[in-house]
């Protein structure tokens, strides 16, 4: 995979580079995914390429009005069906803590097993910088997740770094090409879903019960519509997703 030149500024003019086969989609939530980057996996199952969703935790804090053992099962299953809108068959959970999960050798040592045992050409994730490319304050789980999952990567690559992954019978793995982050302030490169918005709205709707219970209402459509339209009009297409690609 060549990862092109960055632009300057926030013009998007680079495709993300799409001559891979394997993705391994590594979110710490529940919707995580669905609010932007699954638009962009509906259409990369569509062409024949194998995704794997990998949740770091089943959002089990993330419904006030549920308790948290049943919210993690409600959530669970919304994920699994959303997954499957956009063709993705596998959804593996972590069972970290919701609304806890710290960056450490811990999180670092299941990312790199996940990423051995998937062996994936590519890494799709959210943004983990401080704000969101529209300003509003990031997630502390998305935050952590990112950065351990960057660091998983190299170690899922270096034999000598956590070496009981070893004794797990799990070789090394350096074949991770490129990570995505969606919903980055930094995103400059884009996939043009104009032929597939309407399955990541249908992804998204599939959690229910997270958006019946967001303050004010919420449109699935009307949100990843504006979104994609704004991506778009900045990479010279209808409908596009935009992600900040870090090679590995």
């Amino acid at each position: 995979m060549t990862v092109t030149s960055l632009t300057i500024g926030r013009v998007l003019r680079h495709p993300v580079p799409e001559d891979w086969r394997r993705g391994l989609a590594v979110v710490a939530h529940p919707d995580d995914l669905e609010f932007g980057a699954s638009s962009a996996i509906a259409g990369w199952t569509a062409e024949g390429t194998t995704v794997v969703d990998l949740l770091v935790t089943r959002g089990e804090a993330g419904i006030e009005s549920m308790p948290p053992g049943r919210t993690a099962a409600v959530r669970s299953a919304e994920q699994i069906a959303a997954a499957r809108l956009v063709g993705v068959d596998q959804v593996e959970f972590l069972n970290h803590p919701d609304g806890t999960v710290e960056y450490g050798i811990a999180l670092r040592r299941d990312l790199a097993r996940a990423i051995r045992r998937h062996r994936p050409d590519v890494i799709i994730s959210l943004n983990f910088r401080e704000f969101f490319d529209n300003g509003a304050l990031n997630h502390a789980d998305h935050r952590a997740v990112g950065s351990a999952l960057i660091d998983a990567a190299r170690d899922a690559a270096n034999r000598w770094v956590l070496p009981e992954l070893l004794d797990e019978g799990l070789q090394p793995w350096s074949g991770v090409r490129c990570a995505m982050f969606g919903s980055s302030p930094e995103a400059e490169h884009f996939v043009d879903v104009t032929a597939h918005l309407d399955r990541g709205v249908e992804s998204l709707a599939a959690h229910e019960a997270y958006l019946g219970n967001l303050a004010g209402g919420f449109d699935p459509k009307q949100f990843l519509r504006r979104q994609a339209a704004d991506a778009g009009r900045r990479a010279g297409v209808p409908l596009a997703v935009a992600f900040k690609v870090v090679p590995l």
